[in-house]
């Protein structure tokens, strides 16, 4: 899989929205677990909370740093993934699979139109089309 997979909505604060209908699964890419290094602890809003665009929805701490996650999109939280809380490993072994972090049900559809493609994030970080692929 890409490092950075089609058809999904970046931040430039990295990261990822996968949408369907009008419910928005969040997480970080593949660029910030690498930064990061080894994840050790997620810390996420619970069920009900709402999350505003680009503001601060919980933490994410390594071996290395502690890094806030900002919200690509606002809505309510419909699901947080407690798998990931158990097991913070997870961002770092699939980031845009198992490691997901939050199901959000969008405030404003529109938002979206402020986040970047695939393409105009793989500019984002520095990698070219053809490079990057595990």
């Amino acid at each position: 899989m890409s490092s950075v997979p089609a058809g999904l909505k970046y931040s430039k604060e990295h990261e990822w929205v996968r949408l369907d209908g009008d419910v928005a699964t969040l997480g970080i890419t593949h660029f910030a677990q690498e930064q990061l290094g080894d994840v050790v602890f997620v810390e996420l809003p619970e069920k009900g909370a709402t999350v505003r665009q680009f503001a601060s929805l919980g933490v994410v701490e390594s071996v290395k740093a502690a890094s806030d996650i900002y919200s690509p999109v606002s809505g309510e939280v419909l699901e947080r993934n407690v798998k990931v809380i158990e097991k913070p490993e997870l961002v770092n072994s699939s980031p845009y699979e198992e490691g997901w972090m939050l199901k959000v049900r969008l405030a404003d559809r529109g938002e979206v139109q402020q986040l970047l493609s695939a393409d105009d994030y793989r500019a984002h970080i520095g990698e070219t089309a053809g490079s990057g692929g595990d």
